[in-house]
């Protein structure tokens, strides 16, 4: 009988024990540190590295002639991972290794030509007259719209290429080649060496350049009336926020989401002209997706101011990078403020949305996102 008290007596204790963390823990979601304490987290765990490859799709300038591979293509991967191997060889002074590096490169580019005649021979097969297509429906089939190119070129970033990449980068850095020692250095070393010089440059002057300002819609509303549909105050305020901002940059407008028309009237009503209208996004990840598709066909931007609240820019500009797209942070106000020091609805609030956002961007982060691929 003092057995079974005694293990009841540990029951009930550890019980209030839990009781009293979980009594904690509410309290402190009440108060403004917890909200502070997770934006923080998500800014420093959250990557924002540009995907390099669907960076491709955003640049402005005209390719070089070493950029003439077509993107995503075992040709450009291999040339891809010979820069990245030539930049380590060049960053950890081993300047003897850099023909050895090319003379690799050289050997790889050989065995893919001869694997991709293999696999072109493989393919040909006699003609049977009666199956055989005009030249008009060839071309029709083969000639893909614009939307389809992008789908394409953003998806190039798949555990494929990955992969593949990893293996032309074991190759360039272990493979054995015989190299007479008096042969002259190739030329093409020194305009390789250029490049890569170029691109870092390039990466470090890309946060002083932007190129548009781009604000995510924050949802909508009914009108004081119940009828007419209105921007909600989260919209509102990044709107506000995009008002400055334009100001100062003077730069164009991209609105993105389904509020993007309700957005285009606010502005007008205050004077600013935004002429970039995404309009078919449903959440976030359509949100930087077909943003970033828009301004491909307009020209490319490898560097935007981005708009939105502070709990939802960090799973945003991770979005955005993904697709090849620099972001300039810039955070909107939420609609209520934190308190100081003690507990209130108003923090529930601001801890209400920063739960949200880091659940939504370990989701992201672990099973990947699911959205439309084009609108």
């Amino acid at each position: 009988m003092k057995k079974k008290t005694y293990w009841m007596v540990r029951l009930v204790q550890i019980a209030a024990v839990l009781f009293a963390l979980l009594a904690c823990l509410m309290v402190f979601i009440y108060t403004p540190f917890y909200s502070q304490m997770i934006v923080k987290a998500l800014n420093y765990f959250v990557p924002v590295e540009v995907n390099e490859v669907a960076a491709k799709s955003q640049k402005l300038a005209a390719l070089s002639d070493q950029d003439s591979y077509e993107p995503g293509s075992d040709m450009w991967i291999a040339r891809q991972a010979y820069l990245k191997v030539m930049e380590e060889a060049i960053q950890s002074e081993n300047s003897q290794n850099l023909t050895v590096i090319q003379a690799r490169y050289k050997a790889l580019q050989a065995i893919i030509e001869e694997d991709q005649k293999k696999e072109a021979d493989a393919k040909e097969a006699p003609a049977v007259p009666l199956l055989v297509q005009s030249a008009s429906e060839v071309s029709a089939e083969e000639t893909p719209d614009a939307a389809q190119k992008v789908k394409e070129l953003l998806e190039l970033n798949s555990s494929e290429n990955k992969e593949l990449m990893a293996q032309y980068i074991e190759f360039l850095k272990t493979h054995k080649i015989e190299q007479p020692a008096s042969e002259p250095v190739d030329e093409q070393i020194f305009k390789d060496i250029a490049l890569i010089h170029d691109q870092n440059q390039q990466k470090k002057e890309i946060q002083s350049e932007p190129y548009a300002i781009v604000v995510l819609g924050g949802g909508l509303t009914l009108d004081k009336n119940r009828k007419d549909i209105v921007i909600n105050d989260y919209t509102r305020l990044r709107l506000e926020t995009t008002l400055a901002v334009e100001k100062q940059y003077q730069l164009p407008i991209v609105l993105s989401g389904v509020e993007a028309p309700y957005m285009q009237s606010w502005l007008k009503q205050h004077e600013v002209d935004a002429k970039l209208l995404e309009d078919r996004s449903m959440n976030t990840c359509e949100n930087s997706r077909f943003s970033s598709l828009l301004l491909q066909k307009k020209g490319g931007a490898p560097t935007v101011i981005l708009i939105t609240d502070r709990y939802h820019m960090p799973r945003t500009r991770r979005l955005f990078a993904l697709n090849g797209i620099e972001t300039i942070p810039v955070e909107a106000p939420m609609p209520s403020k934190l308190t100081r020091w003690r507990p209130s609805e108003q923090n529930y609030d601001h801890s209400r949305r920063a739960n949200y956002e880091m659940l939504a961007t370990m989701r992201d982060m672990w099973f990947g996102t699911e959205c439309r691929e084009v609108p």
